[in-house]
């Protein structure tokens, strides 16, 4: 006994001497930040990642520790500087709360910072919420959403994504930001590894890291078409390497793959047993050739859409999954934990989406783009022209534009757009949303221009 306890006390030990090592650690991390941040750089750096990887595989080969635990406790490490590193980082959300308080404070603000249909949802939406009261729709139901729904969206998706969708494939969650939340926190474990194709929505990765799951970023560029590369997908996949995340339409670029570069994706997917986390919730604004992952038919994939886009449906919180059957109750355990079920009126409203054509959403979106792309060029930005979705990703070629001091700026000349780097290594971009009227777009187009002009 007097062994054990001897080893027990060694034991307590090593654990305080680790949480000294650990604080001291986070304050150089936290150093660290500064400095960055007072030089412009980025907060990630792969290259010095990897670095450290390698080391931390030879010292477990050394000191015979198994390689997988010594990788995940590094993926830990590494989570808690960015953590600390990114603390007040600006997005596009940053921005949007900035516009609203001035609002409350009474200044007009013309936004175009967030991607939010300036359109109301389908009048169908008002009437259904009153049916769905006197049908009594107002009661707990179960977690994965209400049959009635996920039959329908099952027989949707069926049809539109050229796939073989089951009501059991269908769960509905609030939004497809909670979608995506809820993918990455049930089917990944701490200290396993996702890869992030950027520029890229920050929620990927800011649910990665909220789950304790180590973020690889391949970082795509204007000048290659804003294409990830597969080679490089290959090369960043370890044992750790856990999910690929797509989103295309792409957010913030508009960029759509070619179906020959999805299929390789897939594929190495496929080859490398890891699951797909595809975001489709711009699948209504497609302006070229664009195809469902559902159609693949990959069994590890997990497609995430949602109600917002589509149907205009931002405030009314509702999206859905469609996955492998076990993939879903995996999800539905944790939806269960925090909430009891989406809204039923909700639901119902969503039943009754269903039924509308949204084609004339799509035209809508696609014209206030060309106003914006159309303006953009005049102005000397530099892009490449959206494929889908409802943004304009643009840079500035000046090699003293701050994208995210200019957005700030900008928004006290009462125009509202979103930091480049806040979609990842990207400091001299700006997203621009196309979701006000044309007129509201031309206008804050021609103030950014002005801005921009005495930036330059």
């Amino acid at each position: 006994m007097s062994d054990i306890e001897s080893l027990r006390n060694r034991i307590d030990e090593i654990t305080i001497q680790m949480l000294k090592l650990f604080k001291e650690r986070i304050d150089a991390a936290r150093q660290i930040g500064e400095i960055k941040k007072n030089n412009g750089l980025s907060v990630f750096d792969e290259k010095r990642e990897e670095q450290i990887r390698v080391e931390v595989t030879e010292l477990c080969k050394k000191i015979n520790l198994e390689e997988n635990i010594g990788k995940k406790f590094l993926n830990f490490l590494l989570n808690e500087s960015v953590k600390v590193q990114t603390d007040g980082k600006q997005t596009h959300l940053t921005i949007f709360l900035k516009a609203k308080k001035l609002e409350q404070e009474g200044k007009k603000i013309i936004h175009m910072e967030v991607g939010e249909p300036d359109f109301m949802p389908p009048p169908i939406i008002k009437s259904a919420l009153a049916e769905a009261y006197d049908k009594g729709f107002v009661r707990y139901g179960p977690a994965l959403g209400m049959p009635s729904l996920r039959e329908a969206l099952a027989k949707y998706c069926t049809k539109k994504f050229s796939a073989d969708v089951k009501s059991e494939n269908v769960l509905v969650s609030p939004g497809g930001r909670f979608s995506v939340f809820l993918a990455i926190s049930t089917l990944l474990n701490p200290g396993d590894e996702i890869i992030v194709i950027e520029p890229s929505w920050p929620a990927y990765r800011d649910c990665a890291i909220n789950a304790g799951v180590k973020v690889r970023t391949i970082s795509t560029n204007l000048e290659n078409n804003w294409n990830p590369s597969v080679s490089e997908i290959e090369q960043m996949i370890n044992s750790n390497t856990k999910m690929i995340v797509l989103n295309y339409p792409n957010n913030p670029t508009g960029k759509i793959l070619s179906p020959k570069l999805q299929d390789q994706i897939v594929d190495l997917a496929k080859k490398h047993d890891l699951y797909i986390l595809s975001d489709e919730i711009y699948s209504d604004y497609a302006f070229s050739d664009w195809k469902s992952v559902l159609s693949n038919r990959y069994s590890k994939s997990i497609i995430t859409q949602s109600f917002s886009k589509s149907h205009a449906m931002t405030g009314l919180r509702i999206g859905y999954t469609i996955a492998d059957q076990g993939i879903i109750e995996k999800m539905v355990k944790l939806q269960a934990l925090c909430m009891t079920n989406v809204a039923e009126p909700i639901q119902y409203a969503a039943l009754k989406a269903l039924e509308v054509d949204t084609s004339q959403n799509t035209k809508s979106v696609k014209s206030k783009i060309d106003v914006i792309v159309e303006q953009a060029r005049k102005i000397g930005l530099e892009f490449e022209n959206p494929e889908g979705a409802m943004y304009l990703f643009a840079k500035v070629n000046s090699p003293q534009f701050d994208g995210l001091e200019f957005t700030n700026r900008l928004l006290d000349h009462g125009v509202a757009v979103a930091p480049g780097e806040g979609f990842g290594n990207y400091k001299n971009f700006i997203r621009i949303s196309a979701c006000q009227d044309e007129n509201k777009l031309m206008k804050g187009m021609m103030i950014l221009a002005e801005v921009l002009g005495e930036s330059r």
